[in-house]
């Protein structure tokens, strides 16, 4: 029973410091309103970019990015998965275009672009190798300030 308890304490303080992705970008926007925080939107290509994947691994996944982004943050991921299995539904596919063709029109990846809760653009970056999780939310809030 101890056991039990232990992992349900630790699942639970897991939980309430994970970041939250949102899965839709109007959910997104209205959290952004709700809470007075800036919009993160990412756009990857989660199953062949290797920079994409880099930022995600290095920087995204951190214990101190995620601790950080879950109180100051609402984050969107916009990708664009190559492989059938992958794929995401088209709903959703067609609301990541959207965003594309609006904050990202030359294609790049990753992108992160940094909107405030009228989703008027903040700032944007990419990935790079030397990027620490550190100086990647300063430069995210360099752009917020």
């Amino acid at each position: 029973m101890k056991k039990f308890l232990t992992i349900a304490l630790l699942a639970l303080v897991g939980t309430l410091h994970a970041q939250k992705w949102q899965t839709s970008f109007n959910d997104a926007v209205d959290v952004a309103n709700k809470e007075d925080k800036p919009i993160v939107l990412v756009f990857s290509g989660s199953d062949w970019c290797a920079p994409c994947i880099r930022l995600k691994r290095n920087i995204l996944e951190s214990e101190e990015f995620k601790s950080y982004a879950s109180s100051h943050y609402v984050l969107y991921n916009a990708d664009f998965p190559r492989k059938k299995k992958n794929q995401l539904p088209e709903d959703k596919t067609a609301v990541n275009r959207t965003l594309a063709e609006k904050y990202n029109p030359k294609g790049y990846f990753p992108l992160v672009v940094v909107l405030d809760k009228k989703q008027s653009v903040l700032g944007k970056t990419g990935f790079n190798v030397r990027a620490t999780p550190k100086k990647y939310i300063a430069t995210l809030n360099d752009f917020v300030k």
